[in-house]
């Protein structure tokens, strides 16, 4: 039976030796537990379905269905899953549009260990995990629309768009502004629908080039 204390973690990863290391690892994490793995993207999806993991460990190129494909095949099925991409240095052009497909995050293949885990442990919290070479790659690639439609936001959106793009979870800013976290999921998807934004990630980023917050 589950711990329901511990994130629960799915890998994808077409190299076996990969998912074997971050098992390995993962494993010995008292707050982290792997639950299953998949080799490409199709069945990571299908797993991410069945087992209904806290936060998928993506890689983004494999064979079949890649890991763009798979995260935007989650987001259609509304999978709750915290989606944590997998790259190497040589792959920040696939970053961006992975984090647009609804990324929480990634961190690189050779990534040291311990920067793993509270990677996971961030992203499962509800924070939006960016280098910041990757927020300037998607700053860079906004086409400058949205400054009227922050005009209709709220002051009470503003402040809790400006805790998003401080990197705090739904739960923090809750606390923050002694809102229940029902009420932060209501301003969250209003200020979504407001600035024609997809979530969370493009709201701070979008909050970074307007001003607003960090």
């Amino acid at each position: 039976m589950a711990d329901p204390g511990r994130i629960r973690v799915l890998l994808v990863d077409d190299h076996q030796v990969v998912r074997r290391g971050l098992r390995t690892f993962l494993q010995v994490q008292d707050d982290i537990e792997v639950v299953g793995e998949a080799s490409d993207g199709e069945e990571g999806v299908a797993r991410a379905e069945e087992l209904r993991p806290d936060v998928v460990l993506m890689d983004v190129k494999m064979p079949g269905l890649d890991g763009i494909e798979a995260l935007r095949t989650l987001r259609d099925l509304d999978n709750p899953a915290r989606v944590l991409v997998v790259t190497s240095f040589t792959e920040k052009r696939t970053v961006v549009p992975a984090l647009r497909a609804g990324a929480a995050g990634y961190v690189y293949k050779d990534v040291d260990p311990e920067a793993l885990a509270r990677a996971i442990r961030s992203v499962h919290s509800g924070h939006v995990l960016l280098q910041p070479e990757v927020a300037l790659a998607l700053l860079s690639q906004e086409d400058g629309g949205g400054h009227g439609r922050g005009g209709s936001l709220t002051e009470r959106e503003r402040e809790v768009l400006a805790l998003i793009a401080d990197g705090r979870s739904n739960r923090e800013i809750a606390r923050a502004l002694v809102l229940s976290e029902k009420t932060v999921k209501t301003h969250v998807s209003n200020i979504l629908m407001k600035l024609d934004l997809a979530d969370r990630t493009q709201a701070a980023l979008w909050a970074v080039r307007h001003g607003i917050g960090a």
